[in-house]
């Protein structure tokens, strides 16, 4: 049977994945933000200080991606870090003023976002279809393959 990319889940989510990126970055480049940081600021924003190993847990991704989106973070003003009280290997990653004055405009740059690429579906399908997602990402976080 051969291979075809608009009957392939992983594809289709890859692309669609991309789009959404793309997407955002251009209604959040204003706010001088990219993707890698709006996603790092939104676990920030739900409970600021966490350590880098919470983060990549939190948000799937590699160690080193997340240590250079935190330092240029960093760099930008978005976040300071500080040595953890109880581990002397970690730091947590703090919220500054700037950063914590983006979580409105940001938060509704993605949900612009959202609303505009969800616009086809119905309420209900849209419903669904995230429902669908959220399974899916929990089949493969519970089975390690993510």
């Amino acid at each position: 049977m051969a291979f075809k990319k608009n009957q392939s889940a992983g594809y289709l989510a890859n692309h669609m994945a991309r789009l959404f990126a793309q997407r955002l970055q251009e209604r959040i480049r204003p706010l001088g933000l990219a993707p890698a940081q709006f996603m790092t600021m939104l676990e920030l924003w739900a409970e600021d200080g966490l350590t880098q190993a919470d983060l990549v847990a939190r948000l799937d991704v590699e160690q080193a991606t997340m240590a250079n989106t935190l330092a240029r973070m960093e760099r930008d003003g978005l976040i300071k870090r500080t040595p953890h009280p109880d581990d002397g290997r970690a730091r947590q990653n703090w919220l500054t003023q700037k950063g914590k004055s983006l979580q409105k405009p940001a938060t509704q740059a993605a949900m612009a976002q959202n609303k505009a690429a969800l616009r086809s579906l119905s309420r209900d399908e849209q419903a669904v279809f995230l429902d669908y997602m959220r399974r899916t990402i929990d089949v493969m976080r519970r089975d390690g393959m993510a």
